[in-house]
């Protein structure tokens, strides 16, 4: 209770000095006119200290108080209002609730549910194919020997009847589609087949272009194998009918030397040797006369060939229609 009497007199006394050391210098001091307050010692503080607040003034020396001390602390900050709305502070989602949350209640569009409905029906049917499957598959990978032999046997059986009925009904469709007067066209056509297979096998007579060609060997020096060659050669030129004075060529046409003549398919036919073959001329001739061939290899035996075109062309010498002893034709 002294200290507080003694500080309060001090600051008493320094402030009666200061009035009275102001009264007496007048305007003679530096900050008389500013009015600066004085410290307890009568000297005029420094002009920053002058303009510090209130609550930092220095405190006399000697009195054992601290130079500073800061007030109390009694007025709070105000809180700052939340601006973020309502929303957030609400607890926050997990991943789990944001999803339903999403996908709950549903918001379907009608172009939606009927994909949704027939991918459902794809993949039900999936389903049912597989488990059908997966039940045939495991009851014939159970089942015994002898019932897949017998397995089998059902479906050949089945696959048999199954040809027939087919075979029946592309047999009436025929029936069906054959009219009077396209059985009369099926008709000239097989007598037309029968006439050019006839010409081939050399039952029939046959007439058309081709050319002529004639062998005279005085030498007697033309051999068999040189007549089959002219033949051969001829062929691959592309005739239809041959025929070697009066025998008619034929597929199983055969050539021999018979003494100082030749013999064909057994019948002997002396020099000269004429040929008439029926075709194009235009090729005929030519395959005759190319370089190496026919026409150059009887002339260097000293034979002399003649090959002559025509418009029209017999071959009038026929064979008689054999049956063979084991061939037999495939169709009904």
């Amino acid at each position: 209770m002294r200290d507080e009497s003694d500080n309060g007199d001090n600051r008493h006394n320094g402030d009666a000095s200061r009035d009275s050391d102001g009264g007496a210098n007048g305007d003679n001091g530096p900050d008389a006119g500013n009015g600066a307050p004085r410290d307890a010692s009568g000297v005029t503080p420094h002009r920053l200290r002058a303009e510090l607040p209130q609550e930092i003034r220095a405190e006399p020396a000697g009195t054992g108080q601290p130079r500073y001390a800061p007030p109390p602390r009694t007025a709070q900050r105000p809180p700052v209002p939340d601006k973020r709305g309502d929303d957030d502070t609400a607890p926050s989602l997990t991943g789990r609730q944001r999803l339903l949350k999403g996908i709950w209640p549903p918001r379907l569009t009608r172009a939606q549910l009927i994909v949704a409905l027939l991918l459902f029906g794809l993949g039900f049917g999936l389903a049912v194919q597989v488990a059908s499957n997966s039940d045939s598959d495991s009851a014939l990978r159970g089942a015994r020997q002898e019932d897949l032999v017998r397995i089998l046997d059902e479906l050949d059986d089945r696959t048999q009847r199954l040809e027939d009925e087919k075979q029946g009904l592309e047999d009436q469709r025929t029936e069906l589609e054959n009219s009077s007067d396209q059985a009369e066209e099926a008709r000239k056509q097989t007598a037309e087949k029968e006439k050019q297979l006839g010409i081939l096998a050399g039952t029939v007579a046959a007439q058309g272009p081709g050319i002529t060609m004639t062998v005279q060997d005085t030498k007697g020096r033309v051999e068999a194998d040189m007549l089959l060659d002219a033949i051969q050669e001829l062929r691959a030129a592309g005739a239809e009918a041959i025929q070697v004075d009066d025998v008619r060529v034929v597929a199983d046409t055969y050539l021999t030397n018979s003494g100082k003549g030749i013999a064909v398919d057994g019948n002997k036919i002396n020099a000269p040797y004429r040929f008439k073959v029926i075709g194009k001329p235009q090729d005929l001739e030519p395959a005759l006369n190319i370089p190496g061939g026919v026409v150059q290899t009887l002339e260097k035996e000293q034979a002399t060939v003649t090959v002559g075109r025509s418009t029209k062309i017999v071959v009038d010498a026929l064979r008689a229609a054999e049956r063979p002893d084991y061939a037999r034709s495939s169709s009904p």
